[in-house]
């Protein structure tokens, strides 16, 4: 197990981009910081820091140790504050896939948030895969998550509607060559899902645009760069959806399910209640 003071001196190392710096920060002589560095370096069986020149800098297995080391050292402080704040009810760590976070959700949770005043809330939006891997690593106690229609687990589960969309004002010809796409990054259930419905028509497509911010995707629609596939919720009032007239076939089904953590709260529960109430509101009027 790494110890969290060696990891502390660590990130201040790197941080302040010096021993005696980072001493400074954890109130450690240079010495007893150095020591601590290398300790750190025998447990991990490398080296961690480059040492050579002005500024101490981290080494390649140094730089993917950093990340880990912030995230264990802020877990670590997370559940210090938990446990020694008076009548706290503890945390929820929510993850929410973007179109969600974007549509009123931010409101319910904020009035859930004032209801629990001693409640730690930690709300995540990102791609539906990461949020899965991350609710299975136990990163996650509550997660909102795209995924492939039919599968068992989940505390509740909507039918999802998706659609092709291209600009209303400025649309893209797609009767030859091949199809520009907008989408997500690599990993993205709607973009796998828009490829192989183009692969297995025998159509060729290229991607003309990727962004990680639904808004992002949502203007290059409009503006009229490329085709992409969005939920009925994400869909603009400048945006056309497209139909199997217009030689677009309807989209594999999907569906968006809120899956617990096995030891979730109490307290976890009792938001995800809030959020299939939620989510059985939007479904009802989009019917």
């Amino acid at each position: 197990m790494l110890d969290l003071e060696l990891l502390r001196s660590f990130v201040s190392v790197v941080d302040a981009g010096g021993f005696t710096r980072a001493g400074e920060r954890v109130h450690r002589t240079q010495s007893t910081v150095s020591q601590q560095i290398k300790r750190l370096e025998e447990d991990v069986g490398q080296p961690l820091l480059n040492r050579s020149g002005k500024d101490v800098t981290p080494t390649e297995g140094g730089e993917r140790l950093l990340s880990y080391a912030r995230r264990l050292l802020s877990l670590a402080e997370e559940a210090r504050d938990v446990l020694t704040r008076p009548g706290s009810e503890g945390a929820i760590r929510l993850g929410v896939p973007e179109d969600f976070a974007a549509y009123r959700l931010a409101k319910l949770l904020a009035a859930f948030s004032r209801s629990h005043p001693q409640l730690r809330m930690d709300v995540r939006s990102d791609q539906s895969t990461y949020l899965k891997r991350d609710l299975e690593r136990g990163e996650l106690d509550l997660a909102l998550f795209k995924r492939a229609a039919g599968e068992k687990v989940g505390i509740a589960v909507w039918p999802e509607r998706v659609h092709w969309v291209t600009s209303k004002s400025r649309p893209r010809d797609t009767t030859t060559g091949s199809v520009p796409l907008i989408g997500f990054p690599t990993g993205c259930l709607y973009r796998s899902r828009a490829i192989h419905a183009l692969e297995s028509a025998g159509r060729p497509w290229h991607m003309a645009y990727t962004s990680s911010s639904l808004s992002g995707i949502q203007a290059a629609v409009a503006a009229g760069m490329g085709l992409s596939i969005l939920s009925e919720m994400a869909i603009q009032a400048d945006h056309r959806v497209l139909t199997a007239k217009d030689g677009f076939a309807p989209i594999d089904r999907t569906e968006v399910a809120l899956v617990a953590a096995p030891d979730a709260s109490p307290a976890t529960l009792r938001l995800a209640d809030r959020l299939a109430e939620f989510c059985n509101t939007v479904q009802a009027k989009a019917a």
